[in-house]
């Protein structure tokens, strides 16, 4: 069990025995479409499959991870206190993208970070600048507002300066730990349906889709997360579909506003309670409904020992 490297809103930590619990004993290949921070991944520590994500930054990130732990872990080391005074050797010393004045070191990384985003040329563009990015990334994960990851239209990350006695960015035994269980993994940067062509019969996808808290009343109509919409929604359901087709066990977490349609596609699906703890506002953190839809047939299911529930 390989603890996540980068807090990351969504995380499935709360759910890990549940959504085992519908695991089926025996599978082929493991696939993870909507990757995120990976909890259920370094939990499992499958020895082959695919893991996807959409955000190239945090693509990128695992990449590094992946195939250069020990250079991601030598530049993270030379990173400064997040209250520090800006570093005049590098970019953004005196004012970021904007001509804001930039006071302290954490501004001036977040502003280098920006670089893809604001930046006329393409970035990161060489193995040193994609090791740099992934860098960057995990030291805004761990020294940023509450570890949210927030960008702006522009694709800016714009989450401001987070509050620790003292933050620890070098994570070294879990970024070696967390490569370890990344070797031999695919990591790919594209649509969730890529999985209908990497998937085989028997093999075992899980899906955690970006969604957001609704209230007790809300319903599919009304549903709507940013970045991922009602039509998406439609796709991904369209896509286990076909999976189940295809002979390929699937897990999927889901708001709980999603139970009917997973219900009345013939899936045994579930609700289950989990507590969110990385959110801008402080009163939308807390138990919310979630929940687990399966294809998986309960006399196929295995039986997974307790989960690992660690803390940040």
């Amino acid at each position: 069990m390989v603890k996540p490297v980068l807090k990351w809103a969504g995380g499935k930590r709360q759910l890990l025995d549940e959504i085992y619990s519908r695991f089926p004993a025996d599978y082929g290949r493991y696939h993870e479409p909507f990757f995120g921070g990976g909890a259920v991944f370094f939990d499992l520590e499958p020895a082959d499959g695919t893991v996807n994500d959409t955000n190239p930054r945090l693509v990128n990130f695992y990449r590094v991870v992946r195939d250069e732990p020990d250079a991601l872990i030598s530049r993270l080391r030379e990173f400064r206190d997040p209250e520090a005074d800006p570093d005049d050797s590098e970019a953004f010393a005196d004012e970021n993208w904007k001509g804001k004045a930039v006071e302290q070191y954490f501004y001036q990384q977040r502003a280098r970070f920006n670089r893809r985003a604001y930046a006329d040329e393409e970035w990161p563009a060489t193995e040193a600048d994609r090791v740099e990015e992934a860098a960057l990334l995990l030291y805004l994960n761990r020294t940023c507002y509450n570890g949210l990851y927030r960008e702006n239209s522009s694709g800016g990350f714009n989450v401001p300066i987070g509050r620790y006695a003292d933050p620890d960015w070098v994570m070294a035994d879990r970024v070696r730990a967390a490569s370890r269980a990344l070797d031999g993994t695919d990591i790919r940067n594209a649509d969730f349906e890529y999985v209908l062509d990497a998937a085989g019969e028997g093999d075992l996808v899980y899906l955690d889709p970006p969604y957001q808290p609704m209230s007790a009343t809300a319903n599919f109509a009304e549903y709507s997360a940013e970045g991922f919409d009602r039509s998406d929604q439609e796709r991904l359901l369209a896509t286990v579909e076909r999976l189940d087709d295809a002979g390929v066990y699937f897990v999927l977490s889901n708001s709980g506003v999603m139970y009917e349609l997973y219900d009345d596609a013939g899936f045994a699906v579930e609700k289950e309670g989990a507590t969110r703890s990385i959110n801008s506002d402080e009163t939308a953190r807390g138990e919310v409904d979630e929940i687990v839809a399966t294809n998986v047939p309960e006399g196929e299911r295995g039986e997974q020992g307790q989960a690992s529930i660690a803390d940040f």
